[in-house]
């Protein structure tokens, strides 16, 4: 047993009285991220090389500052992504929603198809999306100026010249491409207004914008949402939101059929609450 490992089994100790989720899982990412290693080389650190900003590290995990704010990186998918104060901290349920859309993606019957993210925040469904769909063209908005410098970082990292970042509203994005786009995928605001998260870690480090959806049940933006994606998508595309686990049945009934929306569908994430709508535009 080395230096470190004594450390990082006192600091898990410490996080779980702080009531974090994953205690080790966070001591192990703190201790990696400050000394410059792997999780799996921990143990290689030298004694001697032992550097105590892994305590400032671990003081603020306890304090629930969120670990990616620590570490400055948030895993997605595939994706290792730059993230910190001002942007959404994007989470596992989301991995799903864009999971889903690179499967349609994958089986549509287009070489080259044309995806637009709606509010990406730090760019994660928008470039797993590029990643992992070959010969992709993603469109991703976002209108926030603090989380679009997240966003434009990440692309320049990882976006591979097939994600074009514009600072626009989802509310009246893209008119250039009216009627041309295969797939529209969203995690938008909807918390609704009063609601308190449970998580500090969301309630008091993530953006508020990125959080509270407007109107009395939060779901105005998703509203947005469905008539952007009815003005973008060709006949036969697919949109894809995200919401809260409670607002299932009201996201389902904002695609109606009246407005084209066929295959209208509630999905859940991997803890099976309904976790994001799916629905295809305009075509029996």
């Amino acid at each position: 047993m080395t230096f470190l490992l004594d450390e990082i089994a006192l600091a898990t100790a410490r996080l779980a009285e702080a009531g974090v989720p994953s205690p080790r899982t966070d001591a192990e990412e703190i201790a990696a991220c400050v000394h410059g290693v792997r999780r799996s080389e921990l143990h290689t650190v030298k004694d001697s090389d032992f550097d105590a900003l892994f305590w400032e590290g671990v003081a603020r995990r306890e304090s629930r500052e969120p670990l990616q704010h620590i570490t400055g990186r948030a895993y997605f998918r595939y994706l290792s992504l730059e993230v910190g104060p001002g942007v959404f901290v994007p989470r596992p349920e989301t991995e799903v929603v864009a999971g889903w859309a690179i499967d349609r993606l994958r089986e549509m019957d287009v070489a080259s198809p044309v995806v637009v993210d709606l509010g990406t925040g730090s760019g994660a469904i928008a470039l797993s999306i590029a990643q992992e769909v070959a010969l992709a063209t993603v469109h991703a908005v976002e209108v926030d100026p603090d989380a679009y410098g997240w966003a434009k970082r990440n692309i320049i990292e990882h976006g591979q010249g097939r994600v074009h970042l514009h600072p626009e509203d989802l509310a009246d994005a893209l008119d250039e491409l009216n009627g041309q786009v295969d797939l529209v995928v969203s995690n938008p605001p909807y918390i609704p207004p009063g609601a308190v998260p449970r998580d500090p870690e969301v309630r008091d480090y993530d953006p508020r914008r990125a959080l509270y959806g407007s109107g009395s049940d939060g779901l105005d933006e998703v509203r947005a949402v469905e008539r952007t994606a009815r003005r973008l998508l060709r006949p036969g595309g697919f949109v894809a939101v995200e919401h809260a686990d409670q607002q299932g049945t009201p996201v389902y009934l904002i695609f109606s059929e009246e407005n084209g929306w066929r295959d209208v569908r509630s999905r859940q994430d991997l803890t099976r609450r309904d976790r994001f709508v799916t629905a295809r535009f305009g075509q029996e």
